[in-house]
């Protein structure tokens, strides 16, 4: 795993700096919010994603891509700006969120200016022409699919006790699982890797972007903000149907009693409540289920490090805090 973290910690540079140069002398308002959220770091983890997958099936080719990398973090961060806005959030990664510190109109446009972006960059990878176009229209595809996983999680609000699990994991799988399948599959692509190989690379990113997903909803509720970054157990309190809630209701548990301002005691109390009836060890095998079909599906790919490194972002996935 120290070895993955130098990997990414070197990849999150590579990018940072591609970002920089393209975007850290922007002009204009609407540039430069465009720019606010993509220059503020994060993990890279989809760009990294994209240039392994590309490596683990040809050796090299990651070098000639790292526009494309730059076109899959610049979607995840349109999606981001957008999900501030619905959300009302004030903060992302340190720094105010666009629509707060510009206005919604503004940060409505960034948004879609990265959108558009995204694609006029993943043109410029260094690939055959078919291959740019079969991962242009994979973008696209995704970035549909994001705005219905999106759609569906909201929905879900007025849907309440109907939501089951397949409900959960067809938004999870639009919602986060597709982005991380696109990364995968376009690298691939990109990289001249056949069609065997480019649908486990989708297989894997889509199975490990749902593991993503459910880990998330663990993070809200056991991790404690000063780890996490996060307001804890704001989808106990707001009722929202993820993973845990839709199985503590398959086991009869009652979790409206937590829709209210909750104290840590009581969050301590939810827990144990969890815990006790073998929720929160039913939604972690779920999410270890989805990590083991992710590293089988690379099973067609050549041993090498790139591999190596796919199958423990995975494991990643399942162990992180934040």
């Amino acid at each position: 795993m120290s070895d993955l973290k130098t990997y990414l910690e070197k990849t999150a540079e590579q990018v940072d700096i591609a970002l920089e140069r393209n975007f850290g002398d922007v002009f204009g308002d609407l540039y430069k919010a465009s720019a606010h959220l993509l220059l503020a770091g994060g993990k890279r983890l989809r760009p990294a994603v994209l240039l392994l997958a590309a490596n683990a099936v040809k050796p090299g080719r990651a070098d000639d891509l790292i526009t494309a990398a730059i076109a899959v973090e610049m979607t995840h961060t349109f999606t981001l700006i957008h999900d501030d806005i619905m959300d009302g959030d004030v903060t992302r990664r340190g720094v105010p969120t666009v629509h707060t510190k510009w206005d919604e109109p503004t940060a409505i446009l960034a948004g879609d200016v990265l959108y558009a972006k995204s694609f006029e960059y993943i043109t410029h990878a260094l690939a055959e022409d078919r291959a740019r176009v079969k991962a242009v229209t994979l973008l696209a595809r995704t970035c549909t699919e994001i705005c219905e996983g999106q759609h569906q999680d909201m929905a879900f609000e007025q849907k309440g006790a109907e939501v089951e699990e397949a409900d959960y994991i067809e938004m999870a799988g639009k919602k986060t699982g597709a982005l991380y399948a696109a990364a995968a599959a376009i690298g691939g692509t990109l990289a001249g890797g056949n069609a065997m190989q480019v649908d486990a690379l989708y297989q894997y990113g889509m199975n490990a972007g749902i593991a993503f997903q459910i880990q998330d909803d663990l993070i809200d509720l056991l991790a404690p903000p000063e780890t996490s970054g996060k307001d804890r157990a704001s989808d106990l309190r707001e009722g929202k149907q993820t993973l845990i809630a839709i199985i503590a209701r398959e086991k009869d548990l009652d979790l409206s009693k937590y829709r209210h301002t909750l104290t840590t005691t009581e969050i301590d109390a939810a827990i144990a409540e969890l815990e006790g009836a073998g929720v929160v060890d039913e939604v972690r095998r779920a999410a270890e289920e989805r990590v083991a079909t992710a590293k089988r599906a690379l099973s067609v790919l050549p041993e090498s490090m790139e591999r190596t490194y796919l199958e423990e972002i995975a494991d990643y996935f399942l162990t992180r805090s934040f």
